[in-house]
């Protein structure tokens, strides 16, 4: 996409993807600043600012789908039809970084946080890792995927998508086993500031992958039970 904006390319082969999805009625430029702090973490990191597809109905940036008189029973229709156009951005980058779909991370904040969720939703994983700021599902998965790890933050004074949102989900894909973490920030609204980018880092750095962890026991059982 040519509005994207291209972050950080490490010299040499990059070991991750990260990709960043604006809100509605922004530009690919409003999460550059993210993107930088991201850079600067992991150098390893191809990192890009992805522009969503089309001019945004308000007239002002772009969108992923249009939010002129949506609802709870349309929203999930214009993400499923906004879908093929964000899974073709996502194949563009992860072919151009040359990485694994586990080592690709999706961060979206607001519309983009919904896409990148409903990504995962029922059907196959695209990315190792998805993040959403200040986002939502438009439609609770019917199970969890095992082939993601889902990071949600959410500020609690956000006006424009409740915080309850993520709570609802994250206590639902507890329930199913999935694998997430979900941190509500006291005092944030719909934006991002210094305590998510901070949380983002730790989350990333610090939070083992379940799918790794079982495969580490696994194979751990087995080679207890050849020196049987």
């Amino acid at each position: 996409m040519s509005d994207s904006v291209i972050v950080a390319r490490p010299e040499g082969q990059a070991q991750q993807l990260m990709l960043l999805f604006h809100g509605v009625g922004a530009t690919a430029l409003d999460l550059v600043p993210l993107g930088r702090v991201l850079a600067a973490e992991f150098p390893e990191a191809f990192v890009v600012s992805v522009a969503a597809p089309s001019p945004s109905g308000s007239g002002e940036g772009r969108q992923w789908f249009s939010v002129l008189d949506i609802s709870e029973e349309n929203r999930p229709a214009r993400v499923q039809a906004a879908l093929p156009a964000f899974d073709a951005a996502v194949a563009q980058w992860q072919q151009e970084a040359g990485v694994p779909r586990d080592a690709v991370a999706l961060i979206g904040f607001s519309q983009g946080g919904i896409m990148a969720l409903e990504s995962t939703r029922d059907r196959p994983a695209i990315a190792g890792r998805v993040i959403s700021i200040a986002g939502r599902f438009a439609r609770l998965p019917e199970a969890a995927n095992p082939d993601v790890t889902l990071h949600m933050f959410h500020g609690k004074l956000d006006p424009v998508i409740p915080y309850g949102f993520t709570v609802e989900a994250a206590q639902y894909l507890v329930a199913v086993g999935a694998d997430l973490t979900a941190d509500v920030i006291p005092h944030l609204g719909h934006h991002i500031n210094e305590d998510v980018a901070d949380l983002l880092i730790e989350r990333l750095r610090g939070h083992l992958p379940k799918r790794t962890w079982e495969a580490a026991m696994k194979a751990a059982r087995e080679a207890g039970a050849g020196a049987d």
